[in-house]
């Protein structure tokens, strides 16, 4: 295995386009697999949509209150919106000599734990359903966290998605990465009474990534993609 470099991290203010936000990745994930570019984390808001994974079923699609873009990224339709933190995460496989999905994808799923876990939040996988999930105190279980993921020559693209404090109203366009059970849900940081912002979020997301993915340095803060 090639010597792992530190992870380009960035953060972008404001909310920025979907459209552009994959054209860059898509440029970036070109350049990791030439080893023109270092690997990237990019920390973003969107603007309301909705994104409809390779799985997504045209019945899911309840009300498109917001503009729907067709995604190349697993799963099936989600939310993107002001006050979720959405992470791209773009890994070689290659480079790290780990070419497993799977294990890439547990990995997402143990940053986004131990994340929720530095702001007091207890995250739960759970068998079947994709994401990370919370217990609520009248017995339902809330997705909090979502995932999904794309690889191109084994670079990763998109990622995962984190709901700090959003209009949880505007999932109803939708049935969340196809889950319609009446016992389960969507919530946030907000909702839970966290009092976590999108600072804090960003920083518990970065010491959980360290702890998994190994180091980072900082990018500088772009306007947009």
């Amino acid at each position: 295995m090639s010597a792992i470099n530190p992870v380009e991290w960035e953060v972008s203010p404001g909310l920025v386009p979907y459209q552009s936000a994959v054209r860059s990745m898509e440029e970036r994930v070109a350049a990791i697999g030439r080893g023109a570019a270092p690997e990237r984390v990019w920390l973003l808001e969107h603007p309301p949509l909705y994104t409809a994974g390779t799985s997504a079923k045209e019945q899911d699609l309840l009300e498109p209150r917001f503009p729907v873009f067709k995604t190349g990224r697993g799963g099936q339709y989600t939310y993107h919106g002001p006050g979720q933190r959405v992470a791209y995460v773009m890994i070689d496989l290659t480079r790290r000599g780990r070419r497993d999905v799977r294990l890439f994808v547990r990995d997402l799923e143990e940053w986004l734990i131990r994340a929720l876990a530095s702001l007091g939040v207890q995250g739960e996988r759970r068998k079947g359903r994709v994401g990370i999930w919370v217990k609520a105190r009248d017995g339902r279980e809330d997705k909090i966290a979502a995932i999904g993921v794309r690889l191109k020559q084994w670079v990763t693209y998109h990622g995962v998605s984190l709901n700090v404090s959003p209009d949880l109203s505007h999932y109803s366009g939708i049935v969340p990465c196809g889950i319609a059970q009446e016992d389960l849900g969507v919530t946030s940081l907000a909702k839970l009474g966290t009092g976590a912002s999108l600072r804090d979020t960003d920083a518990a997301l970065k010491g959980a990534f360290v702890d998994i993915f190994g180091e980072v340095i900082e990018a500088p803060i772009t306007e947009s993609a």
